[in-house]
């Protein structure tokens, strides 16, 4: 039906109007695609016009570095670039237009959480979760109705797209019998 505030999506069903949080949504979606794709093989990157030179503390730029080939799995390339700084050649196809300097900064917080001993393939989740949260639609971005009308679909068809990758609810179903009370018209 719509969009609000360049950040919820109201669509409707037989019963029910519907509030879709579109980033919390796509979040989701874009996590599962990337889940897909890894499973099946090795994800596909693209290769940035101009490479991202990211500043960060020396101790992050060595646990990113530190696992360069278990990233490129994932598509993302980066190389050292000076004792502070990385520089990213590549990211994973899927995810378009991305966040690089957050992505990296979030990667390497999440990272200095992780058993040192576990591979990111068996802290996936987290991972995907991470890169999908980077590259996703923003609230504050409209939509035009074939976009809210593609994100809606992708819902229908994909395995827990009720709440995003940190556990928040992606929509919100409101009766239209409750409703109806709301106004007094039962």
């Amino acid at each position: 039906r719509g969009q609000l505030h360049e950040t919820y999506i109201v669509a409707q069903s037989k019963d029910s109007v519907i509030i879709v949080d579109q980033h919390a949504a796509h979040e989701r979606l874009v996590e599962e695609r990337i889940k897909k794709n890894l499973s099946q093989e090795k994800v596909k990157s693209q290769g940035l016009l101009i490479p991202a030179i990211i500043d960060m503390p020396e101790e992050d730029c060595d646990r990113l570095l530190s696992r360069a080939n278990e990233l490129e799995e994932l598509g993302l390339i980066i190389e050292k670039f000076g004792q502070q700084t990385i520089v990213v050649r590549e990211t994973p196809a899927l995810l378009g237009e991305v966040d690089v300097k957050g992505l990296l900064h979030d990667l390497a917080g999440d990272f200095s959480s992780y058993d040192e001993a576990l591979s990111l393939k068996e802290q996936i989740g987290e991972i995907c979760a991470t890169m999908a949260c980077h590259s996703s639609v923003r609230a504050g971005r409209r939509l035009n109705p074939d976009e809210m009308n593609a994100l809606l679909r992708e819902m229908e068809s994909t395995p827990h797209s009720g709440q995003c990758s940190h556990g928040r609810p992606t929509y919100v179903e409101i009766k239209l019998s409750d409703i109806e009370k709301l106004f007094n018209r039962r």
